[in-house]
């Protein structure tokens, strides 16, 4: 048999097995991320699909919540996008009075964000559920592990 055929062969082989952990790669611990991940955004997916927002938007405003005043800047350097993608976000945002955007008192060209009222209090909408999912796992966690629950997030981000 040629090396094309077999080849050809190999790739057309079903594997019908699943792939299984190897030294390097941890798939359990990957599928519980994907799960986790899918369930931690489902409920504020759901509150925002009633504004026609999205995950970005949900981003912008946690963020400008937590730190009122931040500057565009800031923000884009937090979320890690472009300012193409920001500014559509940010226009429906400020346009539907979720956000405020003001000039900066020194350099007027500094644009900073600010949650209105309306802001506020979609972003604890969004934020309740998600409290209340990581409160029910934390139920089942010794209070000792917590640290190293919050030290292994830390670790998984980009610095």
């Amino acid at each position: 048999m040629s090396a094309q055929v077999r080849a050809k062969a190999l790739k057309d082989e079903l594997l019908e097995t699943a792939q299984q952990d190897t030294d390097t790669i941890d798939f359990e611990i990957i599928e519980q991320f994907f799960f986790a991940y899918r369930d931690f955004v489902s409920d504020p997916d759901a509150i925002l699909a009633h504004s026609g927002f999205g995950r970005a938007h949900h981003r912008v405003v946690h963020f400008v919540n937590r730190e009122p005043g931040m500057t565009v800047a800031a923000l884009l350097d937090t979320l890690k996008i472009t300012k193409q993608s920001l500014a559509r976000v940010l226009k429906q945002l400020i346009d539907s009075g979720y956000i405020r955007q003001v000039a900066g008192p020194e350099d007027r060209r500094q644009r900073k964000l600010y949650p209105t009222p309306k802001g506020r209090t979609l972003a604890l909408a969004l934020a309740e559920p998600q409290s209340r999912r990581i409160a029910r796992a934390f139920e089942k966690v010794p209070v000792e592990m917590r640290p190293g629950i919050k030290l292994f997030l830390e670790g998984m981000r980009d610095k």
